[in-house]
């Protein structure tokens, strides 16, 4: 019964958000202060999580999954309605009903200072809700029923790429330098959030060329999937029209940028640094992992990345802690955020995490490569030891 409660904590933040959003005022502010200290300090105390569970109720797992495209909508509907311009009087009535307070007043009572707290807590959950939520059940390319939520839940970022280029390229090229999700030692996170978001794109378009020639589909088809996701991420913003106005929804594809962007800060601590030989194989080594409680439970064991890359065939909650793997000094949100806010800091703390994994875990080659990028970082740490 434990696992069952524990992955339903997302679910619950996403039912606790929707009633905050329409609250309104400072509600988000507060929210997101509380909630990243609880996560980073929950990660500092608490113990790890090891625990998998082989035996569970794969119904009820894949209900928790499938929970999050609703409640992820019905959030997007009060994010945008309270960040828009427009006055959809059936929207308004019904929201009033399900909540038993007057939005609209609550919506003339939030000013701009209470906008940052729904435009970041908006981008880090369109993020966890939908794009990790999607990548889970995108892994499973051969269940209609999963395929179905993943894809309308990646729409909410845009990111119809991520189901083709994460699965058939990351996997493939992960560590490479043909590989726009791993970022390299010293290299900027923030260019990196940009020209990772690019290539991803131009991956996922020349994989689905691919496809479709050999099996004679005509490039503009009904059959195309990047066509497809982005139709879904349009019908998403033609909603958001409908219920924010233009305000709403120039606020929604901020958000939706936002969040790809987490995404792309998630990738970029998950494999920085980390070399491998085109044509090698992946090993646990080319993956760094965490096994904190508060971030495991919250991000369904991504953080278990080794094993993920390894295996990415088990669902989240059958994949196992590899002890030897290369770890996080902290958390996945801790990491996120140090790399965001302080990235001289963050760059600092990995150059001892990043000698240690060319002394512990690469091959001859692997030196090599770790070598070239260590001259080229501009991290001090790093270029002394070429």
């Amino acid at each position: 019964m434990i696992k069952y409660i524990k992955y339903s904590l997302f679910p619950f933040l996403l039912l606790l958000l929707i009633y905050l959003s329409a609250i309104g005022g400072a509600s988000l502010n507060y929210f997101i202060t509380i909630f990243s200290l609880f996560v980073i300090v929950g990660d500092l105390l608490l113990s790890d999580d090891i625990t998998i569970y082989q035996n569970a109720n794969r119904k009820i797992l894949n209900f928790i999954l499938f929970s999050h495209l609703p409640l992820l909508f019905l959030y997007f509907l009060c994010t945008i309605y309270m960040l828009g311009n427009s006055n959809p009087v059936y929207f308004e009535s019904i929201l009033n009903k399900l909540f038993n307070l007057d939005i609209s007043l609550n919506r003339q009572n939030t000013s701009s200072i209470h906008f940052i707290g729904y435009f970041i807590t908006a981008g880090l959950f369109f993020a966890g809700a939908g794009i990790n939520i999607g990548h889970e059940l995108t892994h499973r390319k051969n269940d209609k029923i999963s395929m179905f939520f993943g894809n309308w839940l990646l729409a909410f970022s845009w990111d119809c790429a991520f189901a083709l280029e994460h699965v058939q390229g990351h996997h493939k090229n992960v560590c490479t330098s043909s590989d726009p999700a791993t970022s390299k030692r010293g290299e900027n996170i923030y260019k990196f959030l940009f020209l990772a978001t690019i290539k991803e794109q131009i991956d996922a378009w020349r994989i689905e060329r691919t496809y479709l020639k050999r099996n004679k589909i005509p490039l503009l088809s009904a059959k195309n999937r990047m066509i497809r996701g982005y139709i879904r991420s349009a019908v998403i913003t033609v909603i958001s029209f409908y219920i924010g106005g233009l305000t709403g929804m120039i606020a929604y594809l901020i958000i939706a940028i936002s969040s790809k962007f987490v995404l792309e800060a998630i990738n970029y601590i998950e494999h920085h640094g980390l070399v491998r030989v085109p044509g090698t194989k992946v090993r646990p080594e080319h993956s760094w992992n965490s096994n904190a409680m508060i971030s495991g439970v919250l991000l369904f064991n991504l953080t278990r990345h080794s094993a993920h890359h390894e295996k990415a065939n088990l669902e989240f909650w059958q994949l196992p802690i590899y002890k030897n793997a290369p770890m996080l000094p902290a958390g996945y949100l801790s990491m996120i955020y140090l790399a965001l806010l302080l990235p001289i800091v963050y760059h600092w703390v990995m150059s001892k995490h990043l000698l240690n994994w060319d002394k512990k875990y690469a091959t001859p080659d692997e030196r090599e490569l770790a070598s070239k990028q260590n001259k080229s970082s501009g991290i001090f740490k790093l270029v002394q030891q070429v």
